[in-house]
């Protein structure tokens, strides 16, 4: 599985594009462009659209149509915040982003259901010895996350 490199928050979008075309998604992007407009930049002064650095932080928020319901926020800081069917998943670094989507798509990620403690969680390998496992709140599952569980 290839693992290249997304400097940016842009070659990110462009690799979920790219998922989403290859799986037959329809997605929309939403991009925040400047310090005063991302959203982990509180103490940006007023008009003030770059980083005392002087590059511009750009964020953008990826929504993919169809099943399971993703979204994926993109932060400037080299990590996304993923959520399948109301799962967030804080905190997975940008160049895991395209193979988070690759599980969820292929069938790889699965719920991993306890009865003590009771809980349910959603379980998302990656190539590479990484996986990512989050617990379902609530306690009705989405069809896709109830045709998902294993034993």
């Amino acid at each position: 599985m290839d693992r290249s490199p997304l400097p940016t928050t842009q070659a990110a979008v462009t690799a979920v594009r790219a998922i989403a075309d290859e799986y037959g998604l329809a997605m929309t992007v939403g991009d925040d462009i400047g310090a005063d407009q991302v959203s982990r930049r509180t103490s940006a002064g007023l008009f003030t659209a770059v980083d005392p650095d002087g590059s511009l932080p750009h964020e953008a928020f990826v929504e993919l149509a169809g099943s399971p319901a993703v979204s994926v926020h993109l932060f400037p800081d080299g990590d996304a915040k993923i959520t399948v069917d109301d799962v967030e998943f804080h905190d997975v670094p940008r160049e895991s982003v395209p193979a988070f989507l690759r599980s969820v798509y292929t069938g790889t990620a699965f719920v991993k259901a306890r009865v003590f403690p009771p809980g349910r969680w959603l379980v998302v390998p990656i190539p590479g010895d990484e996986t990512h496992r989050e617990l379902i709140p609530g306690t009705t599952l989405t069809r896709w996350l109830a045709r998902s569980i294993r034993d």
